[in-house]
């Protein structure tokens, strides 16, 4: 992973995974629920992930480590790992939407989820980071279901890849090839999942050049050195921060990019412990629409 290894969190002995079908705005989405602990008793908390694979790829099996060892350090918590339409089936809006209305399922579902309602977190890697920050403006915008908090984790917030750490070139050649096909795997995703041009400036396509940021869920953004997501994350805490969201930003170290899916596992495991903190702390406070 890297020379700098994260410490742990184990996994429950009474650690719990559950295929589901959930529905999403269309029809059924494959989900995956995790629990530590009886299934009887009611979590305070559902943690809801969207996967990454940049729109166009991707599953809900990525985060199975990660998951597992969220809810097995916190057994008031679920995690619900959640799949959408890919852009090879059908582009945008069809994801958003499915983001969207897997959140009001999982609210009218939440005995299903051993969940007892009260606090709602949005999660994701890569793209799955986008349609955590999207839904979450949907969320206000169409007056709930009323989210804690939401956990962006290297999040593509900006289809136009016009940031510089998107444009940089890191001084060792091998990691510079590597860093450059990232680059190229977030145009090849934006080109399948955005492509009529007007959709870019969306925002709930482009969270990033959105101008009603206010009354949105306090945030944990995370990036990477040496990742092109980097600039497009802090700069969309930044735009936070300035709304008044109470907004958390941190720069991880950098990722093994050399390895099939580095990036985005190494970035949950190596923040694992602030990211189930931030969602122990997140207020749970309603935030009405603008």
């Amino acid at each position: 992973m890297s020379a700098l290894q994260p410490r742990l969190m184990p996994l429950a002995d009474d650690l719990v995974l559950r295929d589901l079908a959930a529905q999403g705005a269309d029809g059924p989405l494959p989900a995956r629920l995790y629990l530590a602990g009886a299934a009887a008793t009611k979590r305070e908390t559902l943690v809801v992930f969207f996967h990454g694979g940049g729109f166009v790829g991707g599953s809900i099996d990525e985060a199975d480590d990660f998951l597992s060892r969220l809810v097995s350090g916190d057994r008031t918590q679920a995690a619900l790992s959640a799949g959408y339409t890919l852009a090879s089936v059908k582009p945008f809006p069809a994801a958003v939407e499915d983001a969207h209305a897997l959140l009001l399922w999982a609210k009218k579902n939440k005995s299903k989820l051993s969940w007892n309602g009260k606090r709602l977190v949005v999660a994701g890697v890569e793209a799955g980071a986008n349609l955590a920050a999207v839904v979450s403006l949907m969320a206000r915008d169409r007056g709930g279901p009323a989210l804690a908090g939401q956990v962006l984790i290297m999040p593509m917030l900006d289809p136009a890849l016009s940031t510089c750490s998107m444009r940089e070139v890191p001084v060792c050649r091998d990691r510079a090839a590597v860093v450059d096909r990232v680059a190229g795997n977030c145009a090849a995703g934006y080109r399948g999942y955005l492509p009529n041009a007007a959709d870019r400036s969306h925002p709930y396509a482009s969270p990033l050049q959105s101008s009603r940021l206010k009354n949105l869920p306090p945030a944990l953004i995370l990036s990477a050195e040496d990742d092109p997501l980097r600039d497009e994350a802090e700069q969309y805490g930044a735009k936070l921060i300035k709304c008044g969201i109470t907004t958390t930003v941190r720069r991880l170290p950098p990722a093994p990019l050399e390895q099939p899916g580095g990036r985005n596992d190494c970035a949950c495991i190596f923040a694992l412990t602030e990211i189930a903190a931030f969602i122990r702390g997140a207020d749970g406070m309603e935030h009405p629409p603008a």
